[in-house]
């Protein structure tokens, strides 16, 4: 791994790469979706405060336990000044991350458990169905062997006897 020396505040891209193991392309998503920022050069280039670094490590260890970027987006706007987290900043966030993790934990440990019990056929009444209905959800609410659209976005509700054009 390149050293730089620590007389260089800004990193180039390249460097911020190289440091992280975060490919460049990653580094130009993760700046586009507000997790990091650089600032441009007279000639058009990035360059990035050294504090990148332990974002872009923060990214990529929330990441890894499969928090949604949207999410980590979130808790690092939450800190003051959208400083650089710290240590105690990730155990703080990763406590509130926690029961999320343990539900998907429980979800995927229960799919895997009864995979073989569905054909993957689209019931919705089957008790046993946790594949696409976990805990006979829509069982309780509907009748019939279709999911039953709510009202949508625009406002408008499906009739009990219309079939979405997959249906037919």
């Amino acid at each position: 791994m390149p050293q730089i020396p620590e007389k260089i505040h800004e990193l180039t891209v390249g460097q911020l790469a190289a440091r992280s193991g975060a490919a460049v392309s990653a580094l130009h998503f993760y700046e586009s979706k507000g997790l990091i920022s650089s600032r441009r050069t007279a000639g058009n280039q990035r360059r990035y405060q050294r504090d990148a670094l332990r974002r872009v490590a923060f990214v990529r260890a929330a990441q890894r336990v499969g928090i949604p970027l949207a999410t980590i987006r979130d808790a690092l706007a939450e800190l003051p000044e959208e400083r650089t987290p710290t240590r105690e900043d990730w155990a703080r966030l990763s406590r509130a991350w926690r029961s999320e993790l343990d539900e998907r934990i429980s979800q995927l440990s229960r799919l895997r458990d009864h995979l073989t019990d569905c054909i993957g056929c689209g019931c919705l009444s089957l008790e046993t169905c946790v594949l696409s209905n976990p805990d006979d959800v829509f069982g309780e609410r509907h009748a019939g062997s279709r999911l039953m659209v709510e009202r949508g976005a625009a406002g408008q509700q499906r009739r009990q006897g219309d079939e979405p054009a997959s249906c037919r």
